[in-house]
Formats: C-alpha cells, sequence, structure tokens
C-alpha cells in the first residue's frame, strides 16, 4: 500500500503462446519465466495483493509455489486475439481495488526496487494511466521520415537528440472507477485520462517474444551473478618506451 491505496498486482499468464510456446513456464536461470514477475511484485513492497490471471489451472499451481493467488480468467478472454482492455476490465469487475499493475511476466530482469519506483509515481502524481518507457537517445525515422533530427543540417550527436520514448510494457498501471467509466464510454481503455510514461532502466527493456530473448535474459543473469562484485578495469596504455 501506498498512501492509503489499495494497490494489486495482476500478472498475466496466457498457456498458450504463438511465438513461445507456453513461454509463461520456460525455466529461466532454473526458474518459470513468470516467477520473476511474482517476485518482484512481491519483494516491492507496495502491492496488498499479487495475482496471477489465467485460464489455465496450471498456473494455480504456480501460483501456490511462489506465494501469490489465482484468478481463473474466462475462457474467451485466453487466446490469442483477446484485447488487454478486456482482460483488465474483468480482472476489475472481479477484485475490489483501487489501482491495478499489469506486472508483465515478460519483462523478467525487472527489479523489485523499480516497480515500487513506478507505483510510487503513479500514486504520488495522481494519473489514471501508465505505460513504461525506455528513453532512447537515438536516431529515429517514422515511415520513412526523420522524427527526431533534421537531415537538412550536421549530424546531431546522440546526446544532443531528444530521444524516443519506446514503449516497454513492464508494467502498467491504472486507476479501477476510471479505467471502469472509460472503459463503459468507450469500449476501450488502456490509456486515458492524466497519463503518465516513466522511464525504466535497459534491463526491464529487455523483453521476451522469443527463444533467443530467454537465451539473452540467461546470459545477462548469469553474468550479473559471476560480475556484481568485480569492479570495471581498463586496458594500460603503453608508455613511449613500450612498457
Amino acid at each position: 500500500m501506498i498512501g492509503s491505496k489499495h494497490l494489486t498486482a495482476m500478472i498475466p499468464a496466457r498457456l498458450g503462446s504463438q511465438r513461445l510456446a507456453q513461454k509463461n513456464l520456460v525455466l529461466l536461470a532454473g526458474e518459470p519465466l513468470i516467477s520473476y514477475a511474482i517476485r518482484a511484485a512481491t519483494d516491492s513492497g507496495v502491492f496488498d495483493r499479487v495475482v496471477i490471471n489465467s485460464e489455465s489451472l496450471v498456473f494455480k499451481k504456480v501460483a501456490e509455489v511462489y506465494g501469490a493467488e489465482f484468478y481463473h480468467r474466462p475462457e474467451e478472454l485466453a487466446s490469442a486475439e483477446a484485447q488487454s482492455d478486456d482482460v483488465v476490465q474483468d480482472f476489475m469487475l472481479n477484485h475490489q481495488t483501487d489501482v491495478v499493475a499489469w506486472v508483465n511476466p515478460i519483462a523478467p530482469l525487472q527489479p523489485a526496487d523499480e516497480v515500487r519506483e513506478v507505483m510510487t509515481h503513479f500514486v504520488e502524481a495522481d494519473l489514471d494511466s501508465l505505460i513504461t518507457v525506455r528513453e532512447e537517445p537515438v536516431h529515429c525515422n517514422y515511415q520513412g521520415r526523420p522524427l527526431n533530427y533534421d537531415p537538412d543540417e550536421k549530424f546531431a550527436r546522440t546526446q544532443d537528440l531528444a530521444p524516443v520514448e519506446r514503449f516497454v510494457y513492464s508494467l502498467m498501471v491504472w486507476k479501477t472507477q476510471t479505467f471502469l467509466d472509460t472503459y463503459d464510454k468507450n469500449g476501450y481503455a488502456v490509456l486515458f485520462g492524466k497519463m503518465g510514461f516513466p522511464a525504466v532502466s535497459r534491463e526491464s527493456s529487455i523483453i521476451v517474444k522469443k527463444e533467443e530473448d530467454i537465451r539473452m535474459c540467461e546470459y545477462i543473469l548469469q553474468g550479473m551473478q559471476a560480475n556484481k562484485d568485480r569492479p570495471l578495469t581498463y586496458f594500460e596504455v603503453p608508455g613511449e618506451d613500450g612498457q
């Protein structure tokens, strides 16, 4: 809880996946992918409830192992065609809470302290909706046209560019009542009202979609563990005498 707000972490978990079969159950460093989201939400210390939202009772067992609750969503909200708006609306109608955070299991490297910072920002800024982004200070085009640079000027240094904000989806957050009101009015409600787009770390922006993404996350976790206490070292330039 932050202030007087009741906060619920919802971790979506379909059993099926088009690009990576049973993605949420794939082992990453010996633990199922979804366990990283459960741990980040729990360890953040801000949520009153952490709930896996799935059509498959397999995840009820996973929830029991990792200390989360389980919500059995309707089958019609489990297909690849199901829209996020509908999944969230169904969850909200079945869970009384002030704020729902979609803690995405496809971002396994997002740390608990970052989850806490984003949720604190959401509440303190009195936002209605939020999606995490990664700020990228790189030259970008959109449909072949310059987005954040001028080709008729000297080539801008990357540090001088206005960064583009790439959606990460590691966290999506909504006020429950304003979401439901907007959904009832418009039939959709992921982004509405006073919106926030907080930037997250490079690690949090690594999203698992395919097998190669799992491999990369595993390499990163192994490297972080092996080198967590090792300071950076630098190449020693030889002196003029060659020594």
